[in-house]
């Protein structure tokens, strides 16, 4: 669950609605996203596939049912008890936010963030998201660029 918003950039709703029959490999089916579109997509990582495919099998969760059966309350109190395990103070969220900023700091352009990652309709949403580059980021940034 965690990794499917860290790493796939989905929102814990999408997450808490995904259903076995929506996984099909790396690409993730959205029923009624938040959009308001009829459907969309999610791309994540083969090993995370792998690992939610396994998942699927090893609880025998059926087509139709969800993946993980719990309300919002419940899947935040996962995150949050994550969060303290490691000391620091997360909600879903900033995990969210976490694969926005991961991919962009990693060089993914910003319409691969913005239409892929996060599913954002305006690039000036995701540009919020991603917030400020740091002095030294800057400076390896122009290194790397023009070294």
């Amino acid at each position: 669950m965690l990794e499917l918003m860290a790493r796939g950039g989905m929102r814990i709703g999408e997450v808490l609605k995904l259903r076995a029959m929506d996984v099909d490999d790396c690409k993730l089916f959205l029923l009624n996203p938040k959009r308001g579109r009829p459907n969309e997509f999610v791309f994540i990582p083969k090993k995370i596939a792998d690992r939610l495919k396994e998942y699927i099998r090893i609880k025998q969760i059926e087509p139709h049912q969800r993946i993980f059966p719990l309300g919002y309350t419940g899947a935040r109190q996962i995150v949050k008890k994550a969060g303290r395990k490691i000391g620091v103070d997360i909600s879903p969220h900033d995990l969210r936010r976490h694969a926005a900023t991961y991919a962009s700091r990693s060089g993914a352009p910003i319409e691969i963030v913005s239409k892929i990652i996060l599913r954002h309709a305006n690039l000036s949403t995701t540009q919020r998201y991603l917030g400020k580059v740091s002095d030294s980021e800057a400076m390896r940034w122009i290194e790397n660029i023009f070294h």
